[in-house]
């Protein structure tokens, strides 16, 4: 490159920048080392990370026994290396995985149909938002407080980037429920939806139906959303729901520093055409054999841009295989046990830390996820108590909602063993 340059050497080729700027001394980094030393060293350095830590964060995010199965099908070539793999003539095996996902997604949601994924769930949300000011034609979303944060956040960029106005229902301070009141108050012939997460960022299994109810008096939608699948298996699913959009990172894979996600959109079938993303449908050849093939998709990519119901969004194929075969591997009864060991494990650890000082802060039902009170301890203090047990705790709410400084949001799932919950609980005594 020098020679091509007419340089000399790599200090002529950077002779333009200023002295002051200038490192002017070899980079503070180990001399290279062979490959099998690299592989040495970190399994070294997770070992020292990971092992033996337990963990009860969850907060949108979530850990799951994971079947062994998934990765070695995941993982095929014809999955992991195709791409844009839609194309009805040669990508049949990866449609047909797409279309039983759809089928799964809208069993466990009580909807008519599904679309291909969305790039995950905080994504979903303001695609499920704009999809009820298509059908309405009106142009205000109301938004329940205790959805996710970040997910209020993705949805505030997109309204603010409409011109979608965007408004908050408080929630009643002694169930972590929506305050019905509130959200009565504040719906006008305006609202588009009214957008409800259940169970809501504080675990709490929300007034869905009641919401509804209010919501359609008023000739709005409601949009549910979810963030822990896993809370499918066991929740009746709320047929009254409009649009359904969540995020199915549980049945997928473990946490892993932020992502890939995988969102997902499903509504009534008198809707569908207002559906973002993709579609895989069923057909026939001309043999008259069973096929698939994309149908009704919305994205720019199929049809002409200002036809389009979204051109930002797009569907997260390999990590939708990966839920769909989670899904195939446990079943009906399977999703159901899961739900309810997570039940279980839920409220032996809330009922393990209100005997040793905490106290929770809301009074409604909830899944695998509780907000809890440290009476004094402090949030952060607790978390450090525990980290220093190898114990991550769980989530310090002060970051989102001021009004709980002192609390925190703990998860349990099937795979905290009780020794790990007596040991957590003892961390709130003072």
């Amino acid at each position: 490159m020098l020679a091509a340059l007419g340089m000399g050497s790599a200090e002529e080729l950077f002779s333009h920048l200023p002295a002051d700027v200038k490192l002017g001394r070899p980079l503070n980094i180990p001399a290279g080392q062979s490959e099998y030393e690299i592989i040495e060293y970190f399994d070294k350095l997770a070992a020292e990370n990971a092992n033996g830590y337990a963990s009860f964060l969850g907060a949108g995010v979530y850990r799951h026994f994971r079947p062994v199965v998934i990765d070695p099908l995941a993982t095929r070539g014809e999955f992991l290396t195709a791409y844009t793999p839609y194309q009805a003539e040669i990508s049949q095996g990866v449609l047909t995985t797409i279309f039983e996902f759809q089928t799964m997604i809208a069993q466990l949601t009580g909807m008519d149909v599904a679309n291909a994924s969305m790039y995950d769930g905080s994504t979903a949300v303001p695609e499920a938002g704009m999809m009820a000011v298509r059908i309405t034609r009106r142009d205000k979303l109301l938004v329940a407080k205790t959805l996710h944060p970040e997910y209020r956040e993705v949805l505030a960029t997109y309204g603010r980037h409409q011109t979608l106005p965007v408004d908050t229902v408080e929630y009643d301070p002694e169930s972590g429920q929506l305050d019905l009141e509130d959200l009565e108050a504040k719906l006008d012939d305006e609202t588009a939806a009214v957008i409800v997460q259940s169970p809501n960022f504080f675990g709490v299994i929300d007034k869905t139906r009641e919401a509804a109810e209010i919501a359609h008096r008023h000739g709005a939608l409601l949009v549910l959303i979810f963030t822990e699948a896993a809370s499918l298996g066991l929740l009746e699913p709320t047929y009254e729901a409009d649009i359904v959009a969540g995020e199915m990172q549980s049945f997928a894979h473990p946490p892993s520093y932020g992502g890939p996600f995988v969102g997902v959109l499903a509504t009534k079938e008198k809707n569908i055409r207002q559906m973002p993303g993709r579609l895989v449908g069923e057909t026939l050849d001309e043999e008259g054999n069973r096929a698939f093939c994309l149908t009704l998709s919305t994205r720019e990519q199929h049809i002409r841009r200002a036809k389009a119901t979204s051109n930002i969004c797009t569907n997260q194929a390999l990590i939708a295989l990966m839920a769909t075969i989670y899904m195939s591997v446990f079943g009906k009864q399977g999703l159901r046990e899961l739900a309810e060991q997570n039940l279980s494990k839920a409220h032996y650890l809330a009922e393990q830390i209100g005997t040793n000082g905490g106290r929770l802060a809301f009074n409604a039902p909830f899944f695998n996820e509780f907000v809890v009170r440290t009476n004094g301890a402090g949030a952060a203090a607790v978390n450090r108590h525990a980290l220093d047990d190898k114990i991550i705790g769980g989530l310090e709410l002060g970051r989102f909602y001021p009004e709980l400084e002192d609390a925190l949001l703990v998860c349990a799932t099937e795979v905290n063993k009780r020794d790990e919950m007596d040991r957590y609980a003892t961390k709130f005594s003072g």
